[in-house]
């Protein structure tokens, strides 16, 4: 008994429950006050009805997904007081002008140190012409150069990434960027943390920065404190405020490590120990990563400290930490590797036009494995198009779902998958975290970026792409292993789904593009 109360307490006065409590009320206070408008101020209520009409009219002529302008268009019509008055609080997002603003700014300052050099532009113009398209877009477009002095490994697993992850912490010299969604004390965490404070003692000088999502159930609040004590810089990325705010959506979902300017990880695995299988949370975590060596690694260096410095006064002396690298070996031409980051703050959908333009460019075949699959009606086509016109398009979505509606709504998808010669896979033994492409055994990319519209559109992300890489075989090759232990979707097996999934999958599909 006297367990559970201090179970209970714990609960009842943890800060979780005070920013969950917050949030409700938050919720409250604006359902509360629209509805108190059209109940006593008659008069504003006929007045929102007209702006109702006018917000209809510009919804329809926004540039966003048909998907987007629906899931606010019926709620207008059906309340028009209080429909009206929540669109115009997001939409205006007066919570994100702050960052969009500051991220911005920190763009300015760093694109003139990614450019493609003039030795990689005179191969890249000896390419095919999609990719010559592909790379004057990333460049220009995007501002994400390519480079050809690179390399790369791929881990299969999260325990493959997090053996090589500790060699190279070890070998660190003079600096450290750590970038992460999810940080959790554990056996990851844990062994990472002593060999930092360790190179702080070196005279290493590294920096930590994890998404503030974890201060609610992961880490203490105060833990960046923590970490500085031990000399190591530290802070979270957009710390949780359950107050009036609409910039929550935005969270840090990058997934990124620089040593030295010389070494760099992505991918999809996150410090925690369920990411390299020494917890169970859902089964076997399948998750993946690369490593790149070389030039490449610029592009990483800049994306984490223009993350970084989006909360910093100031400037930062990015110069210092993009000259006097020296590689262990020399660097060598093995295709090309494409560093990219997504910015919700921006207008472009870089990582969303990645993964577009490598299904619109594929001959053969478009092999995918994601956790989630709730996509717009564009991507859509896109996929059903390219297996239409004869290419194989394969993707192994999770057996055992980390969340349930999700998985419901991404099953919806699955008769107009089927339906346009689409294979679909379960991973039968657990749950599928990797975010991978691979096509025609000659491009393929690596990141943090779902096929959701939160990752398209709402989160801070990365990835890698590669095109004629050695790297691109291996991811290749772990797709197919990775077939072995899953089992194919058919119009038979989606019959056999429950009703009441197929139901609660459709009608939160109506809201995916808000989840």
């Amino acid at each position: 008994m006297k367990r559970f109360v201090n179970y209970a307490c714990r609960i009842i006065f943890s800060r979780t429950l005070i920013i969950f409590l917050m949030i409700i009320l938050q919720a409250l206070v604006l359902v509360f006050s629209f509805t108190w408008l059209e109940n006593y101020l008659h008069f504003i209520w006929e007045g929102m009805t007209v702006l109702g009409g006018f917000l209809i009219i510009y919804i329809i002529n926004r540039d966003e997904p048909v998907e987007f302008k629906m899931t606010w268009i019926i709620p207008i019509c059906l309340f028009p007081v209080l429909g009206a008055l929540i669109y115009v609080f997001m939409i205006s997002n007066a919570g994100g002008i702050g960052l969009r603003v500051k991220t911005g700014i920190r763009i300015r300052e760093t694109q003139e140190l990614l450019y493609t050099g003039s030795e990689t532009k005179e191969v890249i113009s000896q390419c095919l012409p999609v990719f010559q398209g592909f790379a004057r877009y990333m460049d220009r477009t995007a501002g994400y150069p390519a480079y050809h002095n690179s390399a790369a490994v791929y881990y299969p697993t999260g325990q493959d990434k997090f053996e090589d992850l500790i060699a190279e912490l070890k070998r660190a010299e003079r600096f450290i960027f750590l970038e992460y969604f999810i940080v959790e004390r554990g056996i990851m965490w844990d062994a990472v943390l002593e060999i930092l404070k360790e190179k702080v003692k070196e005279g290493v000088e590294v920096r930590v920065m994890y998404d503030g999502m974890c201060s609610i159930v992961l880490l203490p609040y105060r833990y960046p404190e923590e970490l500085k004590r031990y000399g190591i810089r530290a802070k979270m990325f957009a710390p949780i405020m359950p107050f009036l705010s609409t910039n929550q959506n935005n969270r840090d979902h990058r997934k990124i490590v620089v040593i030295d300017g010389k070494v760099a990880f992505t991918g999809g695995i996150n410090l925690a120990d369920e990411y390299i299988n020494r917890k169970t949370v859902y089964g076997h975590w399948k998750d993946v990563a690369v490593k790149v060596t070389g030039d490449a690694v610029r592009s990483f260096t800049i994306m984490f400290l223009q993350m970084w410095n989006v909360s910093e006064k100031g400037e930062e002396d990015y110069e210092r930490y993009l000259q006097d690298i020296r590689f262990d070996a020399p660097l060598y031409h093995d295709g090309f590797v494409i560093p990219y980051g997504e910015t919700p703050t921006m207008k472009r959908e870089v990582a969303k036009t990645v993964y577009e333009s490598m299904i619109n460019g594929a001959a053969r075949y478009v092999h995918i494995m994601t956790p989630y699959f709730i996509v717009d009606r564009e991507f859509l086509d896109s996929m059903r198009y390219a297996a239409e016109r004869g290419v194989e398009v394969a993707m192994i979505l999770p057996g055992i779902p980390d969340k349930k509606v999700v998985y419901y709504i991404a099953r919806t998808f699955y008769p107009e998958l089927l339906e346009a010669g689409i294979r679909v896979y379960e991973y039968v033994p657990g749950f599928v975290h990797a975010k991978v492409f691979v096509a025609d055994d000659e491009s393929a990319t690596v990141g943090t970026v779902n096929l959701d519209y939160r990752s398209f559109y709402h989160h801070f992300e990365c990835g890698a792409y590669f095109y004629e890489n050695q790297v691109v075989a291996r991811i290749e090759e772990d797709f197919q292993s990775t077939l072995q232990k899953c089992r194919e979707v058919t119009k038979e097996y989606y019959r056999r789904i429950p009703l009441w999934q197929k139901m609660v999958g459709r009608i939160f599909r109506l809201f995916a593009p808000l989840m």
